[in-house]
């Protein structure tokens, strides 16, 4: 039977090691905790698990911090909310102490990015005045070695942002601590715990990046080359990639609709959820996408396949009343069929640069 009076000093030393930051691995925490509390081998039930020193850690935590590690939670979350909303397009989610309420003195907040490469990220954080510095760090196990993705911005709280491969957005990653799936959240499941936890704050009115909301094109133009590398079934799409198509669907409603800001920004962006999921690019796309078009806009793209079934007879009757009786629904049938019209091999079509140009001019003479 374990000693379990050993099991709670290993535990206690190990978590004090950890909360001065003389140890940062559980794993070595514990065993230089036991090496110090014991003359011979220790058995390993002795040993406590991750949990148990996590708890002991908080009650450190509680007793040296007080209330301001209650004031530092609820405003890392806050920061996380913040910078989570500038890098939506690759569908972050908030994991770690921040999310589960365990933070301590010098806490960072730890958020899982999803994309297969770094370039628009770095581009989008500099833009942003973020300071940061990139990681690459090498990890076997198991005898593999896999190279991990860090970036580590420097700014009110720290943050350490690991890369992902966009497909692995789905992943269920297991828990150091727990063994068990982690605790993460996205964006709206994170204003949803804001909202909760602290009923003061209201998220929708907080102040989100000023240049990102004035000028959403400048992220469209982020979101717009990857499609250059989703190729498409060449049976339904003969003119080849996903960005070439999109930009035939835009210059076909342009010149269908050239006032119309909401109609031609749902032509250009009604794809660019290909280079994100494809196996589920309209939600990726809106995902991608959510806090920068309408809700004119975001109806468009999200039911612009639906509008397949219904042109062929095959949707549903209550999916089919539900969608005749939208306002949008001419719109969206015009939508599809400039979809199904954009797939001309050789078509001459524009930059994504300046078909966001025209439609922020557009924006521009709406004086909006």
């Amino acid at each position: 039977m374990a000693d379990l009076r050993l099991r709670h000093s290993i535990a206690f030393e190990a978590a004090r090691l950890m909360y001065r930051r003389e140890e940062s691995e559980y794993f070595t925490a514990k065993r230089k905790a036991a090496k110090r509390l014991c003359r011979g081998p220790i058995k390993p039930a002795d040993l406590p698990s991750n949990a148990e020193i996590r708890d002991v850690i908080q009650t450190f935590a509680r007793t040296h911090e007080g209330e301001s590690r209650l004031a530092n939670l609820k405003n890392m979350r806050l920061e996380a909310l913040k910078l989570m909303r500038l890098l939506r397009r690759f569908r972050p989610r908030l994991i770690g102490s921040v999310m589960t309420g365990h933070v301590r003195a010098g806490s960072d907040i730890d958020i899982h990015i999803f994309c297969d490469g770094i370039e628009m990220l770095t581009q989008l954080l500099e833009n942003d005045g973020y300071h940061f510095d990139v990681e690459r760090k090498q990890v076997v196990k198991h005898n593999e070695s896999r190279v991990f993705t860090h970036i580590h911005i420097r700014d009110r709280f720290d943050f350490e942002l690991t890369v992902y491969a966009e497909n692995q957005a789905h992943f269920v990653f297991r828990s150091s601590i727990t063994g068990k799936a982690i605790e993460r959240a996205n964006i709206t499941e994170l204003e949803e715990l804001i909202a909760r936890e602290y009923p003061e704050v209201n998220v929708s009115e907080m102040d989100e990046d000023p240049e990102e909301i004035a000028d959403p094109y400048q992220f469209f133009e982020l979101l717009l080359p990857p499609l250059a590398k989703t190729k498409q079934n060449p049976v339904y799409h003969p003119e080849g990639d996903a960005l070439y198509h999109s930009l035939q669907v835009f210059e076909l409603a342009k010149a269908e609709r050239p006032w119309d800001e909401e109609f031609l920004q749902a032509a250009l962006l009604h794809d660019v959820g290909k280079a994100i999921d494809p196996s589920n690019h309209v939600e990726a796309g809106l995902e991608a996408l959510d806090g920068l078009i309408t809700e004119r806009t975001r109806f468009l793209i999200e039911h612009h396949m639906m509008a397949i079934e219904y042109q062929n007879g095959t949707l549903g009757h209550r999916q089919r009343v539900k969608l005749e009786a939208s306002p949008d629904f001419e719109d969206l049938m015009l939508l599809r069929e400039l979809d199904n019209a954009g797939r001309v091999p050789g078509a001459v079509v524009g930059t994504p640069e300046e078909a966001c140009d025209y439609l922020r001019k557009l924006n521009e003479e709406n004086g909006e």
